[in-house]
């Protein structure tokens, strides 16, 4: 790129950490290109580099190395885990349950377990995006045998309570997946603390590599979780095929940073999301879409009085979404801002700003100057925004009912 473009799109997917590179260099030029399931010299130190790295992601979230199953990535973990779950256990029961605002990874799978002959429940969210884990308990039954719920929201950072949600889940005889791919890294992730039974992670959500993932599964469920592909017996028989060393090197690098860089990584995240969030509050008629304690690296806002394809187009190009970056080509309004029960014209007007480990203050103050002044240019052409300022309330100007805004203008 001929000019610099601020990223703010952390939450689809992170620069390479130049640390991790490293190791994956060095695993690349060190001749470790053996089959790690090989017997002879060359597989055996491809496949001591392999355990390392489980062992790496398996400390940083409380697990054994041996409950690790190395995956493409976090969508192929939540395929495993739902998919392989029920299945496994059909003959117990056929009742599912997820949530509303899930990946589409999760909700796909459940919609392909709908075809099987599975019950699948999906509850609603609040208006903030948590999920009572009351709610959850109500619909819990005999035949349950699988709950999915993502920790951290991909969309609006919302964390939901993930160890209230394992206690009722177990009482039923059911087990818990979760979708941690936005949470580590931002969070403290112990698998025991938060009573998940499954886990998907993601490299390149916290500074490693594309295409490669993993499931934390206890050691326990070994025969109750079905495998989706068939062709050898790596993965302790759940994920067939050769692995690449070098990205699981460089997954491994990336998990064993993370206790490193967690504190700083925060204490930034969290004065860029309040710079940001100051910032837009002056433009008056902003809404966040989410929870004030959500991780503070990411941050969705409506911006009323505003058309999203007119937003979009005013951009130059910034590197914001509108979404989660697996939907955005749908051009349909967020399925997680309409499970919270966000106007269509108000959740296409909506900008999902996410913050990482090498995002810097010029780049927050550019794109919070780029989104201002685009902001304020279609305002005053908008006849929503003139009736707004007239004072009509966002909820009469959308016609459904809308969270309080962040600054009123």
């Amino acid at each position: 790129m001929s000019e610099h473009v601020p990223y703010l799109d952390n939450a689809a997917t992170t620069p390479l950490d130049p640390a991790v590179w490293e190791r994956m260099r060095a695993c690349l030029e060190e001749g470790l290109f053996g089959n790690p399931a090989s017997a002879h010299s060359y597989g055996v130190a491809a496949a001591q580099a392999v355990e390392s790295a489980r062992a790496q992601v398996a400390a940083a979230i409380g697990a054994e190395p041996g409950e690790i199953v190395w995956t493409s990535g976090a969508t192929e973990a939540n395929n495993l885990a739902v998919l392989g779950i029920a299945r496994a256990n059909a003959k117990r029961g056929k009742h599912v349950i997820s949530v509303r605002t899930e990946h589409k990874s999760v909700l796909e799978a459940c919609a392909r377990l709908e075809q099987e002959g599975f019950e699948v429940e999906l509850l609603a969210v609040d208006r903030d995006g948590r999920l009572p884990p009351e709610r959850l308990a109500a619909t819990l039954r005999p035949d349950t045998v699988l709950a999915a719920v993502m920790l951290v929201n991909n969309e609006t950072g919302v964390v939901q309570d993930i160890p209230a949600i394992a206690e009722h889940v177990h009482a039923v005889g059911a087990l818990l997946h979760v979708d941690a791919a936005q949470a580590a890294g931002r969070l403290s992730v112990d698998v025991n603390l938060l009573g998940a039974d499954t886990l998907a992670l993601s490299a390149h959500k916290v500074y490693g590599p594309k295409g490669i993932g993993c499931l934390f599964r206890r050691r326990r469920l070994r025969r109750r979780i079905a495998p989706l592909m068939w062709g050898g017996g790596h993965e302790d028989g759940l994920r067939p095929g050769t692995l690449a060393t070098h990205q699981v090197v460089g997954m491994g690098a990336a998990f064993e940073r993370i206790h490193a860089c967690q504190a700083e990584d925060r204490r930034r995240a969290e004065a860029y999301r309040q710079r940001m969030l100051t910032a837009f509050a002056e433009l008056g008629g902003v809404v966040l879409n989410g929870r004030a304690d959500g991780v503070p690296h990411i941050l969705n806002v409506a911006f009323a009085g505003v058309h999203g394809e007119a937003l979009t187009a005013s951009l130059g190009g910034l590197a914001v979404s509108q979404g989660s970056a697996c939907s955005s080509a749908s051009g349909s309004p967020s399925h997680v801002l309409r499970a919270m029960a966000v106007p269509d014209q108000l959740a296409a007007a909506s900008l999902r700003l996410s913050v990482g480990r090498f995002t810097r203050e010029p780049e927050v103050e550019a794109a919070v100057e780029r989104i201002r002044g685009a902001v304020q240019r279609l305002r005053a052409f908008s006849p929503l925004w003139q009736a707004h300022r007239r004072g009509a309330s966002l909820s009469a100007l959308y016609q459904q009912p809308v969270a309080e805004a962040l600054a009123h203008g």
